[in-house]
């Protein structure tokens, strides 16, 4: 039996707890495929599910969600052949050199896609996809978007453009720039932001998608949304249900929007592959030093994706 390498928590705790390991490989059964990994996605949540004591019994946890890759062997019942290029989401053990998943788990990779911009495609974009279906963004709406330089931000703020909206988004002056090249209207976040906001858009705005969790991105967004239903959060878990906005995601009461984000996998492969959706790859790091990566994810700021290449 081959093997390949994996990264892993061995430990909750910090990122100094990851650890590389060689392990078997299995071939793969009914429905399945073996995909040769070119590169992984980082997220903020990968660094989130060893953060904090748990059950010991877990240990050690694989990471990562999503991957891209050549299909180099195939189970029975299978549509897929060797040689084929993927995109593999959602699956456990992104990490790594080689994977077995099921092919429901693949959509097939955009030539023109390269493969980090492919790995870091389909986690925030579904995501962000999620949240402009739930508050209902089209066109001729303006749209608030808080925390736009981030993985989920800025797939969001496309996505909205996308949809014939405009876009108000807060992020570091440092990203403007990147977010005027995606015909965003940036503006810094931090004191006096409902100003900043209220600038450019006098009557209000129509939605608001808080990607960063924090009480500004939910008060100003509360100050400037007249329809409660029109925003969505997800990541102020403790503030969005009591305030009557929609929370959405996997953590506790939220919407997982689990059938909108799994449909969303073509159209995010299409739109990033005919170059209307830009993946922004802000760092990449060897599979090895996937500590690294987690060390930035933490920081919380972070322009794009990060992504491993095994």
């Amino acid at each position: 039996m081959s093997t390949s390498r994996r990264v892993v928590a061995a430990g909750y705790g910090g990122p100094e707890n990851l650890r590389v390991q060689e392990v078997p490989l299995p071939e793969p059964g009914p429905g399945q495929v073996h995909v040769s990994v070119r590169a992984a996605g980082v997220n903020a949540y990968d660094a989130k599910v060893y953060a904090g004591p748990s059950d010991p019994a877990k240990l050690p946890i694989r990471l990562g969600y999503e991957a891209s890759g050549v299909v180099t062997a195939v189970g029975t019942d299978t549509g897929h052949a060797t040689g084929d290029e993927v995109i593999a989401f959602r699956v456990s053990g992104g990490y790594a050199d080689d994977l077995v998943v099921h092919e429901s788990a693949l959509t097939p990779k955009p030539p023109s896609l390269g493969w980090a911009e492919a790995a870091g495609l389909m986690l925030t974009g579904a995501a962000a996809w999620h949240a402009v279906v739930a508050t209902r963004v089209g066109d001729g709406d303006t749209v608030l978007v808080h925390g736009a330089a981030g993985g989920v931000g800025l797939m969001a703020v496309q996505l909205a453009r996308l949809r014939g909206a405009r876009v108000i988004a807060t992020a570091s002056p440092r990203n403007h720039g990147l977010l005027r090249e995606l015909g965003v209207e940036p503006v810094a976040y931090g004191e006096g932001l409902l100003d900043r906001v209220r600038s450019p858009a006098p009557d209000g705005v129509d939605a608001a998608l808080d990607l960063v969790g924090t009480d500004e991105a939910m008060d100003v967004s509360l100050a400037v949304v007249a329809d409660r239903d029109r925003i969505a959060s997800i990541a102020n878990f403790e503030r969005a249900p009591r305030e009557g906005v929609r929370l959405l995601g996997n953590g506790p009461g939220a919407e997982p929007g689990t059938d909108i984000r799994d449909a969303a996998r073509a159209d995010l492969a299409r739109l990033a592959g005919d170059g209307s959706l830009r993946v922004v790859v802000g760092a990449t790091y060897p599979l090895d030093d996937a500590a690294s990566a987690h060390r930035q994810i933490r920081t919380g700021h972070t322009t794009g994706k990060l992504i491993l290449l095994p």
